[in-house]
């Protein structure tokens, strides 16, 4: 069987480590983009701590690790989004800064 892009059992995918809250992270950013959404959450046997999040962002496989440790976040790694005109980059863009993200 052939794997597309946006099959959430891709084998390849971006993960972004967090101490604790990757599933928040997830959470918020498939809140932005149209055909985004969380496709699964594992916890380990016994835990009600979330340790991994699948999840598509505009189509695009993606997953969270809580690492238990607290990693800064670098512009070493980024997500480019392609939008249809002005208007959409400036509404994702003042979004995101809303939220208490820093213009870079």
């Amino acid at each position: 069987m052939r794997r597309t892009r946006n099959d959430p059992m891709a084998k390849l995918r971006t993960c972004f480590l967090s101490s604790d809250r990757g599933q928040e992270m997830a959470e918020y950013y498939v809140s932005l983009l149209p055909d985004s959404r969380i496709e699964k959450v594992w916890r380990p046997q016994g835990s009600e701590k979330t340790l991994v999040v699948e999840f598509t962002l505009a189509g695009a496989p993606y997953m969270t690790l809580n690492a238990g440790m607290e990693v800064p976040h670098s512009p070493a790694m980024s997500i480019s989004i392609l939008t249809e005109d002005q208007a959409e980059t400036d509404a994702l863009w003042f979004r995101l800064l809303g939220d208490g993200g820093q213009e870079g």
